[in-house]
């Protein structure tokens, strides 16, 4: 008999905003992982111990992953990380890894959860709200009306051809390519808006592309909506 792993999404920010499930998941797992080098490290467990009880008291797998978009380099760290929860499945503890968000969007969980499961262990994903939901909210506006198309789109890749897409547009994990989303939004005269840390105690809100900083925290979001030009 072995545990199971859950991939927990704990949601955009607010811990609030976590769901029961994903909460009495984690409660329920003696073993918690986090993709930080040490839990003080991961804003996912810094949402979650706002609401879990016991946090603190679990056993951490600290599985942090190298800033790279090296594949093998990528690949060998989820190897590294898939054997360090297969040991603790192996005693029969079931094991929580805690993700920003939700775990089936951009989310470095989903790669160890393919391989676990391709080893023969049990691992289920537990769903949170996603950080473009939020983001919406906080803007007090929709993300799609009616037939717009809706687009999610990793900005740490290259964005230009994506701004002719219809309809709106969520640029994800946008500061690292944050300076070339600004001005490439500012060329093209497109409006948006930035929120950096949504839901957190340091959020900020950027009405408009020269707004914008140069540089910004790994958790901001750009939404640009259909037909809104400068």
């Amino acid at each position: 008999m072995s545990g199971t792993l859950y991939g927990v999404g704990v949601g955009p920010g607010d811990p609030r905003l976590m769901t029961l499930l994903a909460v009495e998941t984690i409660e329920k797992c003696p073993v918690i992982a986090v993709p930080a080098e040490g839990r003080e490290h991961a804003i996912s467990y810094q949402i979650a111990n706002g609401v879990v009880k016991g946090l603190a008291e679990k056993m951490c797998l600290n599985l942090s992953t190298p800033m790279t978009k090296d594949p093998e380099i990528l690949e060998q760290n989820y190897e590294r990380a898939a054997g360090q929860i297969i040991r603790q499945l192996e005693e029969n503890r079931d094991v929580a890894y805690l993700t920003l968000g939700d775990p089936t969007i951009y989310s470095t969980y989903i790669y160890i959860h393919r391989l676990v499961r391709g080893q023969g262990y049990s691992a289920r994903i537990i769903n949170g709200i996603p950080s473009f939901c939020a983001v919406a909210a906080r803007i007090g506006d929709s993300l799609a009306d009616r037939s717009e198309q809706l687009h999610i789109i990793p900005s740490s890749y290259q964005i230009e051809e994506t701004l002719d897409y219809p309809g709106n547009k969520v640029f994800m994990k946008a500061a690292s390519k944050l300076s070339g989303v600004k001005h490439t939004l500012q060329e093209k005269h497109m409006t948006a808006v930035m929120i950096e840390n949504c839901g957190l105690p340091d959020e900020h809100i950027y009405q408009g592309a020269a707004s914008m900083p140069e540089q910004a925290s790994y958790y901001s979001i750009v939404l640009v909506k259909e037909g809104t030009h400068d």
